[in-house]
């Protein structure tokens, strides 16, 4: 706590970019906590809520933009190497490859929800020699998502924010769970409409 509130009352929007790419690359930075507290502050008057936003989202960006360069320019054996030195550990690396073969680019999005995952996912895409373009489609959008869920929550909670932190890390795998099944349902129902439309086409 007391950390964060020195990073945002000498660095204001600044200082959350910066620790966000820190974040993002690997250091040991409650990101969550960092993001739900600048919500805070936006309730609490000393920071306003779309420069927050928009500061979050660059240095979130930023941050997984440097590791899919590093991931495709430096290839495995550099996340091998400085993983452990990031606390990016090689179960950790395991655990997320496994979830990288399954849900592919689609773990760039979701991967900022999960605790220890959003750290190697670009890595990984880099790794795999994914294309810009589509890095960048996931990664930022899950980026956007990312940062404007955990600021508002905070905005919205104000004081009880620091309850969220606590809840999701011990829930996330949850809230992701249904975070799927929901996009799923959504998926499916959109694909029966859309064959529906078609056959009365024909």
């Amino acid at each position: 706590m007391h950390y964060l509130n020195h990073l945002l009352e000498h660095f204001g929007y600044l200082g959350i970019i910066f620790a966000l790419i820190g974040g993002i690359i690997g250091l040991p930075i409650p990101d969550e906590v960092l993001l739900t507290y600048v919500g805070y502050n936006v309730f609490a008057g000393k920071l306003a809520y779309l420069p927050s936003l928009l500061s979050a989202y660059f240095g979130a960006s930023s941050g997984i933009t440097l590791s899919f360069i590093l991931g495709t320019v430096l290839g495995a054996p550099f996340l091998h190497k400085f993983g452990p030195k990031l606390h990016i550990s090689e179960a950790k690396i395991n655990k997320t490859k496994k979830l990288f073969n399954k849900f592919g680019p689609f773990l760039l999005v979701i991967g900022f929800f999960i605790p220890g995952v959003r750290h190697i996912t670009a890595y990984l895409a880099g790794i795999n020699n994914y294309s810009y373009k589509k890095f960048a489609l996931f990664a930022y959008l899950g980026a956007l998502l990312w940062c404007f869920t955990f600021i508002t929550l905070g905005r919205i909670l104000g004081g009880n924010w620091v309850y969220v932190g606590t809840y999701f890390s011990r829930y996330s795998i949850y809230i992701i769970a249904f975070f799927l099944i929901a996009l799923f349902i959504f998926y499916a129902y959109k694909r029966k409409r859309r064959v529906l439309k078609n056959a009365s086409y024909d």
